[in-house]
């Protein structure tokens, strides 16, 4: 077993669409190593085998094409819904059996992916140590005595150690990033509201993040694309497009803190490092600018010293009133302290906190993202059991600040050490900005050649992005302008380029509209409720694309669509009211062969 098996998300899903493996194969090596790695403290509970391998097997009567997650064996964490299983949030008292998926499950399972259980963690997500939980403390990946960072401890543990290629945690105070550092792997921490929390046992619920774990960038960014998008479900969710990976840019500006600001509490390995990350990033291209780190420690400190904390009291204060006991110690200590405080300190602190998003905007006007430290350092278990409060709140110096002030982030591998411990970097941005944090992070860590996770698995070159300029804007075609359909002779006018074929998400349906010339009409639905039809992406210059929207008639419309590989493109919709005559042509699975039909009856 090791680099010549298939082990990042990308590989996988390749091995599966080509036969060389399949999707039960997979899913039968994942509970192997599970059984061979011989932690139990890294899931607290697993679905049978059997179930699982039988749920791979019924994948072969799909399309591969339009599964991005064809095939994938995905674990959750235990705060997270998912049917069939119970959710615990680590404290036993509270466990309860979920009705249905989460609805970050939903779009997964949707997406071809295969759930094989649920994460251990710290308990209701507080800690960032992965120390304090009932099913015990899951060994870190890469050398046992050290701690596997929390709160997201046995997802982390899981992606690192060779089990699955994905896995969710969630991320108030940085439970996406410090265990992803500690682990050797890649931890995305989206922008707020960007995947929904609708089945999450909420920490803070005004800050808190579903993450995601991989091997790689481009792996995380995927899960990311499946899964973002609104939810009625969620009152927090945001309706905010996510961008495509583009290649690196040219004038990237990155932040690193003023001299002397930075803290590593006596680490100088850890210094050095991140010393040398800079170095490797100026080496890229990106220039580096100074900023002001203070407002931003300020803001970490308001996250467990200000009224943040009664959000995490709200969600067990009815165990702290009936059974106190069946509480973790530390996790009783912090959040019962929430009880105390008062409105009138809720409103000063949201006060403040107004303040200081205003100078962290103006921080982000000449600055494309911050580069900063994952975590200080890292402490073995034994030092953070002696030293359970202050160890775990130095873990979160450069997290804390993150969610409060609607930042995304990317944690991703930087250095292993001499002393063989793990260190990583995380860049942070205003929100929205997922995709371009995902295009310079995806670059960072494949220049450091490091091995990912803890098999000695070798990086892959980095894929190829899709050709385009600055200037080309791609688009989507369903129908009459598809390659030697009937309109294809105005794409051509504009001097456009066919760029690929592929298929949307399974998210749509087609339906033939009586127009002349012949037309159809696509329609978004309820994710993973439609089918994939097929269309090609053709490329125009900005001023071409501007012309040939502008000649749209109604009721077709130019919106963004979702492709079967995550991605999302601009490309033709329909107007709904227009349907009632249609026909509901999605059987066909495209234009094509409808037309094909239609041309011998």
């Amino acid at each position: 077993m090791g680099a010549e098996q298939p082990e990042t998300i990308a590989a996988i899903v390749a091995a599966h669409r080509a036969g060389t493996m399949t999707p039960a194969q997979t899913v039968a090596r994942t509970y192997q190593r599970i059984r061979e790695h011989n932690d139990p403290a890294i899931f607290i509970s697993l679905r049978d085998e059997k179930d699982a391998i039988a749920e791979a097997e019924k994948l072969a009567a799909k399309d591969a094409a339009s599964l991005p997650l064809y095939g994938v064996p995905v674990a959750v964490k235990d705060n997270i819904d998912a049917l069939g299983l119970p959710t615990t949030a680590a404290c036993p008292a509270f466990s309860y059996t979920p009705t249905h998926d989460s609805t970050a499950v939903e779009r997964l399972r949707a997406a071809g992916a295969i759930i094989i259980g649920k994460t251990n963690l710290d308990q209701f997500a507080t800690g960032l140590v992965g120390v304090r939980s009932p099913y015990g403390i899951p060994k870190n990946s890469i050398r046992e005595d050290l701690i596997p960072g929390g709160s997201s401890s046995g997802s982390a543990v899981a992606v690192g150690a060779g089990l699955v290629p994905l896995t969710l945690g969630t991320d108030t105070a940085g439970s996406g990033r410090v265990p992803a550092m500690l682990n050797n792997i890649v931890g995305l921490k989206p922008s707020l509201g960007m995947i929904s929390t609708a089945g999450l046992v909420p920490a803070c619920r005004t800050l808190d993040c579903i993450s995601v774990f991989t091997l790689t960038v481009d792996d995380a960014a995927l899960a990311l694309s499946v899964m973002a998008g609104p939810d009625q479900a969620d009152p927090f969710s945001r309706d905010r497009p996510l961008g495509a990976l583009a290649p690196f840019p040219a004038n990237l500006r990155l932040g690193v803190p003023r001299n002397g600001q930075l803290i590593f509490f006596g680490d100088k390995k850890a210094e050095a490092a991140y010393g040398e990350a800079l170095k490797r990033w100026t080496a890229l291209g990106a220039e580096l600018v100074e900023f002001d780190l203070e407002p931003f420690y300020e803001t970490a400190r308001l996250l467990y010293e200000g009224p943040w904390v009664a959000e995490r009291y709200l969600v067990i204060k009815n165990l702290l009133a009936s059974a106190p006991d069946s509480i973790h110690p530390v996790t009783r200590e912090i959040t019962a302290a929430g009880a105390r405080l008062t409105a009138a300190e809720t409103f000063s602190a949201l006060y403040r906190l107004h303040g200081l998003r205003k100078i962290a905007e103006r921080t982000f006007a000449n600055i494309d993202a911050l580069v900063l430290p994952t975590a200080p350092t890292a402490y073995t278990t034994a030092q953070v059991l002696a030293n359970p409060i202050e160890l775990n709140s130095r873990l979160g110096t450069y997290t804390n600040f993150v969610n409060l002030l609607d930042l995304c982030g990317l944690a991703v591998p930087a250095a292993m050490r001499a002393d063989g411990i793990p260190f990583g970097i995380t860049l942070l941005a205003p929100t929205g900005r997922d995709a371009m944090l995902a295009s310079i992070g995806r670059v960072f860590h494949a220049d450091t050649k490091l091995t990912v996770g803890a098999r000695g698995v070798t990086q892959a070159p980095l894929a190829k992005l899709p050709a385009s300029s600055d200037d080309e804007i791609p688009i989507a075609v369903v129908g009459a302008h598809l390659s030697g359909m009937a309109l294809n002779g105005e794409l051509k006018a504009l001097n456009a380029k066919l760029i690929e074929s592929t298929k949307t998400a399974p998210d749509y349906k087609l339906y033939a509209l009586k127009t002349a010339p012949p037309k159809p009409g696509l329609l978004r639905i309820e994710t993973g409720k439609g089918a994939s039809i097929e269309l090609e992406i053709w490329s125009l210059t900005s001023s071409a694309f501007g012309k040939f929207v502008n000649a749209i008639p109604a009721p077709m419309a130019i919106g963004t669509i979702r492709l079967a590989d995550g991605r999302s493109v601009k490309g033709f919709l329909v107007e709904p009211e227009v349907l009632g005559e249609a026909r509901d042509i999605t059987a066909y699975g495209g234009w094509r062969a409808y037309m094909k039909e239609a041309a011998t009856t």
